[in-house]
């Protein structure tokens, strides 16, 4: 797709008017893992079964397929003619569904849809859900690239975390995965409970030994409604855990990853296609249990929101109404939700683009952008609007300058 400039065209308050709408990606949300990991505040839901592989076989698999499937069908009438750039599956554990499954999504997905012959199709993936035959399964079924949940290759603090899977099993996953996978990310987390310096670069030396394509770093927060958040462990205090930013962020910069995000490093030409065009306040449609959705017209952007639960999703999508909630995105509350993707990049975006994706002139904002330079957290020029290094380290408080009182 080819996104011409687009002149400033907000006339007034209430009107919007797009001349090019963003790319589109599609992402397809798996709601179930084999054990709620303390830390998740994400939408997922453990199988009720006594042992890990007998959970995800016990999985409603063929209902929730076609149940994704109809959620597409329904979907069309709003992007219907729009090309698809990208594909997520996302969790949840979507390593837990067969590679037949995956193979049914794709191939509804092909035949309802514009995709582009070059998609990036990623699959998230858990070390203690998969076997070699399952990851040549999703490899033919056509994703072509794999994000595995590794987090630490450091057994305590992988039984801190409550993953299901050991240091070992790590591994063994990652080597089959570079079997049939020639562009894969690997999660890590830092500043665990009981992590030291030292422990938190092995973890990334570690992951590094596999020369991954890319790697997101994250490190971990107490997030409500978390199991760590009603019972917070004893974590490193916050000169630890900024030493630990700063030494992972050195380190990868010496093996050549570029750091282009927030928690996000790729080798060149390797950054994830997904994950840009959410930062870069792209269009995506969400489908499956809980899944958002953030869709452009002429006129407006709306945002949606599928049923959470699985029983309950399953149930409204036979019904033909998956969608719980939606609304249009109020037009003074444009500007935050822009910066709030595009300054996670480190580069920021070129100053056209908050016109292309907002239909906003820059101009609505310039006391905001006057401010944020003059703390230092803002560098801008006549082409690019970006986040200084200050503005990196203390994203949120640039974020808080464009948050309108009635946000």
């Amino acid at each position: 797709m080819t996104i011409h400039p687009l002149q400033p065209i907000l006339l007034n308050s209430k009107t919007l008017s797009f001349k090019a709408l963003p790319p589109l990606s599609l992402y397809i949300h798996i709601p179930w893992c084999v054990r709620k990991c303390p830390y998740c505040d994400f939408n997922s839901h453990e199988v009720k079964s006594a042992s890990g592989m007998a959970a995800g076989r016990s999985l409603p698999e063929q209902e929730y397929v076609a149940a994704l499937v109809r959620d597409l069908e329904l979907a069309l009438p709003q992007i219907w003619g729009r090309k698809v750039y990208t594909v997520f599956f996302g969790g949840g554990t979507p390593s837990l569904l067969s590679g037949e499954a995956i193979a049914e999504i794709l191939r509804n997905v092909r035949m309802l849809l514009p995709l582009d012959l070059n998609a990036e199709i990623t699959l998230e993936a858990n070390p203690g859900t998969v076997e070699a035959g399952k990851f040549a399964a999703f490899r033919e079924a056509g994703v072509n690239r794999l994000s595995m949940g590794i987090q630490s290759f450091n057994d305590t603090h992988l039984q801190a975390l409550g993953r299901i899977h050991s240091a070992d099993e790590a591994r063994r996953a990652i080597e089959i995965a570079r079997q049939h996978f020639n562009n894969f990310n690997l999660d890590l987390m830092y500043a665990l409970p009981g992590q030291t310096l030292e422990q938190a670069l092995q973890d990334v030396q570690n992951a590094l030994s596999y020369e991954p394509d890319h790697l997101s770093c994250y490190h971990l927060t107490l997030e409500p409604n978390t199991l760590f958040y009603r019972n917070p462990p004893a974590l490193p205090d916050d000169d630890a855990s900024s030493e630990m930013q700063v030494r992972i962020e050195a380190l990868l910069a010496e093996q050549g990853y570029e750091h282009y995000e927030t928690s996000a490093f790729a080798r060149p030409g390797r950054q994830a296609k997904h994950n840009l065009n959410y930062w870069k306040f792209g269009d995506y449609l969400g489908i499956g249990a809980g899944a958002h959705s953030k869709l452009s017209f002429p006129d407006k952007v709306v945002r949606e929101v599928r049923y959470k639960q699985p029983q309950a999703y399953l149930q409204q999508v036979a019904k033909d109404d998956p969608v719980q909630t939606r609304h249009d995105v109020p037009h003074d509350e444009l500007a935050f939700e822009f910066m709030l993707n595009a300054l996670r990049l480190n580069q920021g975006f070129d100053a056209t683009l908050y016109n292309e994706r907002t239909s906003l002139a820059l101009l609505g904002i310039q006391r905001e952008l006057n401010e944020a330079q003059s703390r230092g957290l803002l560098f801008r020029d006549h082409q690019r609007i970006a986040p200084t290094v200050l503005g990196q380290r203390y994203l949120n408080d640039l974020l808080e300058i464009f948050l309108n009182d009635k946000q």
